[in-house]
Formats: structure tokens, sequence, C-alpha cells
């Protein structure tokens, strides 16, 4: 129900008579707009609070003059997290989303001719791998999909969809018979060392290395189980008709239709703590709203920092400035192109991945970089166009928004560095300023603060930082996390997962409240007074 009016009430027993309990959710990105819809579905209500002008966090959209260009996520994977969401709440995924499969998962390119394209068929890719770079390669990419099949069937159910496990957990959980399985994942293995179990062409090395990038990581210091990454898209790869923005805007009206309330332009800056337990939130105002529950959908290390006060800050582990993941440069814009037959995914390798890698790692703009080119005009076929198009090009950056933001004359240094190595690849934008929008690390750090920009958390380096992720209850009894920087991770459908586990959490709390009332003595327990006594601590 929209904010502000009477609240229902419901009997448990006995005389007393207690109100449904009102949830704020900070952040209107995907992981909070779908703990709302949850919410609200089951009756509760709920306030969401978007510093933005609009809802998408990370999900974001630019206007370039009168065009409106993603300039967050591009790729929609996981189709099945968004299907078992909607028909949670009594609806279909394509009475809502209009979703266009794509055969060419992304086109490839590292020179003026080196080119492949990686298909959603796996013969097909096979063959084109083939071709590209010989039989023994096509062998190898064949063992790979095997490989990071059976890697995303053993973390799905024992890792993904469940609350956030420990390594003794999962082996647990894994019997006897599964330990195999859980030792073949490699986890004390890089990804770019298990890569060359299956590719001795190093062009391979780093198409599949990339996937590392997804979560904001080096392929050099991920552990192998990222290459679940490429099972995903194997799986599917959707265009969203009207662009990603359509998620956002669905999971939001939906939530509304329901009784839950969005308000924008509605900045939090604290968490209110009392009696050790979440209780309300405060805005930049001063407006004080009171809650039985807080989910907070914001970066866990912002949160530990004090991004939503004092009180909040022991909800989640801070993370040292070297953990961060990675950030980026973006160019969102409207522009001709020519030369070079782009798809909807481009993917324009550096010479050197090593050396690319390392600069990040030391706080440096890559001096070679990898270019990503979303061309949001190009079909599921892509084709030519025919005059301007709109386009995202994005090089990965490290986190330093707030700390030492790049100069002006960095930035032009890392553009022409970018759009050179485009034209060298055979692309050539012919890019105009007043139809373009440049988002620097600063630039993130100012739409996401004290992250300095990282846009996926914590980076996954090392063999353990995947059970390092908070989960979605916190360390304040109350206060609920969601998100990519809480477990299970970054992506679209992965902050979508988290948002229902901080749901599944908070639900099951509330039901162990009202269970505690009902046990009570007559003229006892409130509701409020049993929320607050709860510890709701892991």
């Amino acid at each position: 129900m929209p904010y502000g009016q009477a609240s229902q009430r419901h009997s448990f027993g006995g005389n007393q008579t207690l109100r449904t309990s009102r949830v704020a959710v900070i952040g209107a990105g995907v992981g909070g707009l779908v703990a709302a819809l949850e919410l609200a579905a089951q009756g509760i209500e709920v306030i969401v609070l978007e510093r933005a002008p609009t809802p998408g966090g990370k999900l974001r959209e630019l206007a370039v003059g009168n065009a409106r260009i993603d300039s967050g996520p591009t790729v929609f994977t996981m189709r099945w997290v968004f299907e078992e969401i909607f028909d949670a709440i009594g609806e279909t995924l394509p009475a809502h989303l209009d979703l266009q499969p794509v055969d060419v998962l992304a086109r490839h390119a590292w020179d003026g001719h080196a080119r492949l394209d990686l298909h959603a068929d796996i013969d097909r890719s096979a063959e084109a791998i083939g071709t590209f770079a010989g039989a023994a390669e096509a062998r190898g990419y064949r063992d790979f999909c095997a490989r990071a099949q059976r890697t995303y069937a053993t973390l799905e159910h024992s890792f993904i969809r469940v609350q956030r496990p420990t390594l003794p957990q999962l082996t647990a959980a894994a019997g006897i018979r599964g330990i195999g399985d859980l030792w073949r994942l490699s986890p004390y293995t890089t990804l770019w060392k298990a890569l060359s179990d299956h590719f001795r062409d190093p062009r391979l090395r780093q198409l599949f290395g990339r996937y590392s990038t997804y979560s904001g990581s080096s392929p050099f210091q991920a552990p192998a189980t990222l290459m679940l990454i490429a099972h995903v898209e194997q799986e599917g790869v959707w265009l969203v008709q009207g662009g990603m923005q359509r998620i956002v805007t669905t999971l939001a009206d939906l939530a509304t239709a329901r009784g839950a309330t969005v308000r924008t332009g509605a900045e939090v800056t604290e968490v209110l703590v009392a009696g050790g337990r979440a209780c309300g939130v405060r805005l930049a105002g001063g407006e004080r709203i009171e809650a039985d529950a807080v989910i907070a959908n914001a970066d866990a290390a912002a949160i530990a920092a004090g991004l939503l006060g004092r009180g909040a800050a022991a909800a989640a582990p801070g993370a040292d400035r070297a953990e961060r993941s990675f950030s980026a440069v973006t160019w969102s814009m409207v522009a001709e192109t020519a030369g070079f037959p782009l798809m909807r995914h481009n993917v324009f390798f550096s010479s050197d991945y090593t050396r690319e890698f390392d600069d990040l790692r030391r706080a440096r703009l890559p001096a070679g970089p990898t270019v990503y080119v979303c061309a949001q005009d190009r079909d599921a076929a892509g084709g030519a166009l025919r005059g301007p198009e709109r386009l995202l090009c994005l090089v990965n950056a490290p986190a330093v928004g707030d700390t030492r933001p790049f100069t002006a004359s960095e930035i032009a240094l890392c553009e022409e560095r970018t759009f050179t190595h485009l034209r060298r690849c055979g692309l050539t934008v012919h890019r105009r300023p007043e139809a373009t929008v440049v988002t620097t690390p600063a630039g993130f750090e100012r739409l996401f603060p004290r992250t300095g920009g990282a846009l996926y958390g914590r980076a996954v380096h090392g063999s353990t930082t995947s059970f390092q992720r908070p989960a979605a209850r916190s360390q304040v009894p109350g206060l609920y996390l969601t998100g990519g920087s809480v477990h299970p991770g970054p992506g679209v459908p992965m902050a979508a997962m988290s948002g229902r586990l901080a749901v599944a959490s908070l639900l099951a709390d509330l039901a162990s409240m009202q269970r505690l009332h009902r046990v009570a003595m007559p003229g006892g327990m409130s509701m409020r007074s049993a929320m607050t006594g709860g510890t709701g601590s892991r």
C-alpha cells in the first residue's frame, strides 16, 4: 500500500491485534526492487527510498540528446531467475518483458584481421574456433564447456541459491560423493591457469579469461570457478526490447501495483538503531521513517565505512581499498561508425593482457585497454546501419575515484588509446563531444559514494573471497543486505537473487517473532517489542 496510508491489522491469536510489519528498502537497484516486489506481494507495507531521480542503481540509462542509452549492465542472462520471481507473484515473464535470444553471444577482435564470433550453439562455436585457431583448440573448447557446465551444476544449488555458505558448510553439504566434484572445481587454481589446460592459443585464453571481469576481477588472480560464467552465457543471452531499463521499470511498476511505495530523490543518511536493532531510517532532510526492518541495497563496504551512519557500520565487514573490484571509464554516445561489422556485443582485446591487468593492479589506466562496445541499435542478427547509432564503450579502470581521481589529461589519453585501438581493429567511431557522456571512476564514486567507483563490490581474487561476501542477514539485527556486493555476487540476475535471499531471511525472522508473540503471556509482548528483542544475527 502507498506509504502514509493506514496499515492493515491482523490478529495473531488471543485478544491482541498487531499491525502489519513495515519494511524500508534503501536503494532502488535490482536487488532492492525485487525485495520490495516480493514483500509487497506478501502484503507487507514497503517503502523504497532512492537517492537518484530514477530507479535503477547501477542498471542505469543515460540521455544523450534525444536518445536513451543503457550505460550499466547490458547483458541479460539466467532468465530462470526472473521466471521464478514472476511466478512467485502470480505473473509470467513474457507478459511483461519482451526478450529476444541472440545467436552470436559476442564478436571478438584482436586486430584488423583476427575476428571470432562466439555462438549460443556450442557446435557452431567449436567450428568457428577450429577455423580460427585449429582443430586442437576446438577440442579444447568442448572440454572447457563441459568443465564450465560441471562447475555451474555443482554450485547452483549449493552456493548460488542459498544464504552465503562457508567452505566447510559447502563441503559438508556435498557429502562424500560430492567431495570429488568440489575438488574438480579447482578452487585453488586461477582462472588463467585453468584456461591453459584447454587452450594453447593466448587469444582464446584472453576471450574466456575475460569472464572474470564480469565480477570486476583479474583472470590472473580470480579462481577457476568463475568459468561457470561461460556456461551461464552458453545457456542463453537475451536482448531486452526497450532496453535494460525495462527491467527496472517493470519491477517498480509491479511492486507499486501491489502496494509498495517508491520514492526517488530520497537520500537515506542513517539507519536508525535502537536496542541493538534497526528500527527505521533518517533522510537527508531530517525526515524519520520508522520500520520493523530495513533492507539496504548498497555497497556493503560503503555501509561498513559509515555510508548509512555509525549504527549500521557494524552490519558488514569492511574492505581494504586494494580489495575493491574494478571501476570503468565509459563513453555513452550517439555516433556514426564505419569499417567493422558490429554485433550487439563486441570485444576488442588488447595486445598485452598481462600488462593491462598489471596496470589496473597498480591503480593505473591501462596503456593498452581491452574495449567493450555495446551497439544498442543492432538486433540479434547484427547487420549494417545507416546514420548514427547508440553506443556504450567501456574500458576497465581502477576504483580510485575517492582517493586519486584521474585528471582531464589522463582521461583524454585513455580516450585516445581506446579509440585508436578500435581503429586498429577496423572500427572507426565518428564521435562528437556534444553527443557523448563520459563517466570516470570519480563519476561512479559520486553515483555510489564510498566505493571509489568500484562497480562489483569486492574483487573475486583468491580461493576464499567468494565466501567473504556478507550474507543477507547482517550483523545488525533487523538490517538485511542485498545487491551485487553481497552473496551471491554481482550481475543483474545475481543481484535479483540476493533480493530474494534477503526477503526469505526477513520473512523467516518475522515468523519467528510472531511465534514468540503467540507464546507470550496475555497483555505482554507487542510486535515491536518482540522484534526489538530478537537477535537476528547469523
